[in-house]
């Protein structure tokens, strides 16, 4: 089934050119070309990627400033995404103006690999790699990490403040020891509701639990009509959405943004925050001494179900670029220096990441860190993937995510009940595959 991947890409391109066109000509501000102080030829080429991370956003540019360092002949002109809108979003505008960035950190492989946007990753370059997820059998990315598993990080000093001893080994424990640190004083939880990807983080703990855990393809199935939004399962899993929202959530979450999660924590203002482990070094970086730990939120069962499978998402050569061997050596040149163990090693310090190269790569690991390689490492812990990172026939409609992220924050403010706001996302699903398709 592949009407659900079929995205009208340019069409929707071509309108918002019109409406942005004034904001950039067709010509690509990463050509090569430029000529190095020295005389010599130089090679320019535009990077892009996603900055909602801080330390992702850190971790990248110190990486292309090394190289450059390293590399006078040649340039790369940073591009990262700096709005507040989805990265898929900042990647059609750049696309409609004619900055698509020549490198760039994709996410939505399958969407632009259709759209003709991004060509296979070079051969070259596949060694690096061990197993790559493939795409109607060809491999787009250079996976940047392996896929993390999210979880409670949380303030030990809070937790032995509200007398909490042991972590929870069920969901109905975990709603416990909400109450115990409600009930001493302290906002249980903090969320960065103002950036749509950051609601992702629950939605899916609770969707992996009800849903994937059990059918890893339901996407495909409610692609062609034979589950629904409606279905129990569903409704269970965003009925605990929105009471964990409403019962334990600071009440700020919708303003807050995902860049200041960790500040609050530290502050003790919030005891808890569900996230993956990038925000280890963020937590660190706010206060080297905050006293924290980790783990996975167990379902009602006592499962323990993760993030943890591989996507097809990492550095991607635009189509555009290709088409210059100059500044395609250059970028193979980049791919490579980026991997190499030393430069990835402190990458992946940096953002408490999982290496995703056949060599070896390793790094000095927290104790929090160490628990998530033992989830990742535990045959008893189902690894599953969020709603929009499933790809083939599991692939949704492209701006389904951030519409449903959205509608559930409405479910929750309006106090909506959560079977009719059901009945609408299903509706909607259908309408985007419907659009897409045509």
């Amino acid at each position: 089934m592949r009407k659900a991947s079929q995205f009208k890409l340019s069409a929707i391109m071509l309108a918002t050119a019109l409406l942005l066109g004034a904001c950039g000509g067709n010509a690509s501000p990463g050509a090569g070309g430029e000529e190095a102080p020295s005389g010599a030829k130089k090679v320019s080429f535009t990077i892009g990627y996603a900055s909602g991370d801080p330390a992702a956003k850190k971790a990248i540019a110190t990486a292309v400033e090394t190289f450059m360092a390293q590399h006078p002949d040649i340039e790369i002109k940073d591009l990262s995404e700096t709005s507040s809108s989805a990265y898929l979003d900042w990647l059609k505008t750049k696309d409609a103006v004619g900055e698509f960035p020549d490198l760039v950190e994709m996410r939505d492989t399958e969407v632009f690999a259709e759209a003709g946007k991004i060509v296979e990753l070079p051969a070259d370059l596949l060694e690096l790699f061990d197993s790559p997820p493939e795409v109607d059998g060809k491999v787009w990315n250079a996976p940047i990490a392996v896929n993390v598993p999210q979880g409670i990080i949380y303030s030990k000093k809070a937790y032995a403040d509200a007398g909490i001893t042991e972590l929870p080994t069920t969901y109905d424990e975990f709603i416990a020891i909400q109450e115990k640190l409600k009930a001493s004083g302290i906002t249980p939880i903090v969320v960065g509701g103002k950036d749509i990807f950051h609601m992702g983080f629950w939605v899916n703990k609770f969707l992996i639990d009800n849903v994937y855990a059990q059918d890893p393809d339901w996407n495909s199935k409610k692609t062609a009509k034979q589950v629904s939004f409606t279905d129990e399962n569903v409704v269970q899993a965003m009925t605990d959405f929105k009471q964990l929202f409403q019962n334990y959530v600071d009440k700020g979450w919708l303003s807050t943004g995902d860049n200041q999660t960790a500040s609050i924590l530290v502050s003790g203002k919030a005891a808890q925050l569900f996230s993956g482990t990038w925000m280890f070094s963020q937590i660190e970086e706010a206060d080297p001494n905050f006293d924290y730990g980790f783990y996975a939120v167990p379902d009602r069962q006592g499962n323990i179900n993760v993030i943890g499978l591989p996507s097809p998402a990492g550095w991607s050569l635009s189509a555009e670029a290709a088409k210059d061997p100059e500044k395609t050596e250059a970028i193979k040149e980049f791919i490579r220096f980026f991997f190499e163990p030393e430069q990835y090693a402190d990458y992946l310090a940096s953002m408490n990441a999982i290496a995703s190269t056949k060599a070896e790569v390793t790094y000095e690991s927290n104790e929090a860190m160490k628990v998530a390689l033992e989830l990742i490492a535990d045959p008893k812990v189902t690894k599953s993937l969020a709603i929009n990172n499933w790809w083939g026939d599991n692939l949704i409609p492209p701006q389904f995510r951030n519409w449903y992220y959205k509608k559930l924050q409405e479910m929750v403010i309006s106090d909506g009940d959560v079977k009719t706001y059901m009945q609408q996302v299903d509706a909607e699903y259908d309408n985007q595959v419907k659009a897409n398709s045509m």
